[in-house]
């Protein structure tokens, strides 16, 4: 008499293999509505979450089957290693933001001016929605900023402001900043900004001087009402987006003219949330090393 084995089968692989599946087709689904199309930030992340808990729940069945197919000979193993590899996407944005929440201060505004922040030309209220509402940056938060981020300084440059707005307003284009609004340009500088091309690679500022910018050194601090910007402040706002999920980030770069220099500070606000993750606090160094660059025509640090 033949003697057929039969393989016990690991139900939990299998269901890991669709749950994985359902998590990773979301989460790509949303990331592409996000990032190319109307998705709002607070529906993607609310989506994100979701796929999340199913990819949670789907590496523990996944262990499950791969733990049967150990000890029991049970099949399912394919199932669960597909699993394993489809839960990765979901979980990966999770363990890379992780270390940042956890370390950095839980703060969305960031400027690099803590007393006299650059004021907004239009101030964005956005639907939180479920993320609930934030209160405005206070005492707190800006000392929060002052112990996590001390390299944020503004940048005082030796030139007049009509030859640093131009310069200011190329490296913002070029940093992916949509302009919405601008206020209080130097006269003529319109024709100017019209001829610029932010993909050329001549100097913004030909005869640029060959002054260092040097950042300004932090004061003490202390908070300062919400005044309206000052008479005589130039100012560029606009929105950005983060390179892979298109977070949007309100901008807003301030020059104001001192005894022949042009002190240039700029503040970034994310638009939903209560934490930018330290992404705030990069972009105003990135786009300052930018405009240390074009100003001097070399290389920032």
């Amino acid at each position: 008499m033949t003697v057929r084995y039969e393989r016990p089968v690991s139900h939990s692989a299998f269901y890991a293999r669709r749950l994985a599946l359902l998590a990773f087709v979301m989460f790509v689904m949303a990331w592409g509505l996000h990032r190319f199309g109307p998705l709002e930030t607070p529906s993607f992340l609310a989506v994100a979450l979701a796929s999340v808990v199913l990819a949670v729940v789907a590496l523990y069945l996944a262990v499950l089957g791969l733990v049967m197919l150990w000890s029991k000979g049970a099949r399912g193993g394919k199932a669960s290693a597909l699993a394993l590899v489809l839960v990765i996407l979901p979980l990966s944005p999770l363990v890379l933001v992780t270390p940042a929440y956890m370390n950095l201060p839980q703060i969305y505004d960031v400027s690099s001016d803590l007393i006299d922040p650059p004021k907004w030309i239009d101030v964005v209220n956005a639907d939180q929605s479920w993320l609930g509402a934030r209160a405005a940056p206070g005492a707190n938060d800006r000392e929060a900023q002052m112990i996590a981020y001390r390299g944020v300084t503004g940048r005082r440059y030796e030139g007049a402001l009509d030859r640093v707005y131009t310069a200011a307003r190329k490296v913002a284009i070029a940093s992916g900043i949509e302009i919405s609004a601008e206020r209080g340009a130097p006269e003529g500088a319109l024709g100017e900004f019209q001829a610029i091309d932010p993909k050329a690679t001549d100097d913004a500022v030909p005869d640029a001087l060959d002054n260092v910018p040097v950042p300004l050194p932090r004061p003490d601090f202390e908070e300062m009402p919400d005044a309206q910007m000052p008479i005589g402040d130039a100012s560029i706002q606009g929105v950005h987006r983060t390179l892979i999920f298109g977070f949007r980030q309100d901008v807003v770069i301030r020059l104001r003219e001192e005894a022949e220099t042009t002190l240039v500070d700029i503040r970034v606000a994310t638009r939903y949330g209560s934490h930018d993750l330290g992404s705030g606090a990069a972009f105003i160094e990135s786009y300052l090393r930018a405009l240390d660059a074009e100003l001097l025509g070399i290389a920032g640090d």
